[in-house]
């Protein structure tokens, strides 16, 4: 699955990333983001060198959360050239609502 990261991270895994990225900001107490995880890993796999999957664990990040502006988990942040380009995120988040943003960023 996708490399855990975190601030000091963020701008070469994510900002600096010459494809789209899919930011998972998720919880170990957090059951919908534990649910996902799965499906989450395989979209990984599904689209390969077209797009990049990281992981923010919540529980270790929560200055950078409150900087991101993620008041909520699971929160997934959809990245292109650089530029948050879209933002999922609530209990009810399906694999198929974050892999429909997925498709439309890559185009």
């Amino acid at each position: 699955m996708g490399m855990d990261i975190n601030a000091d991270d963020f701008e070469q895994a994510v900002i600096k990333s010459n494809v789209p990225v899919l930011v998972d900001f998720w919880g170990p107490q957090c059951g919908p983001c534990l649910a996902l995880m799965p499906e989450v890993e395989k979209l990984a796999e599904r689209y390969g060198e077209h797009l990049k999957v990281v992981k923010v664990d919540a529980s270790k990040n929560r200055r950078f959360c409150m900087t991101m502006k993620v008041l909520g988990l699971p929160t997934f942040l959809v990245y292109k050239d650089g530029q948050e380009v879209e933002r999922l995120n609530g209990a009810s988040l399906s694999i198929s609502e974050i892999e429909e943003s997925v498709k439309k960023t890559i185009g």
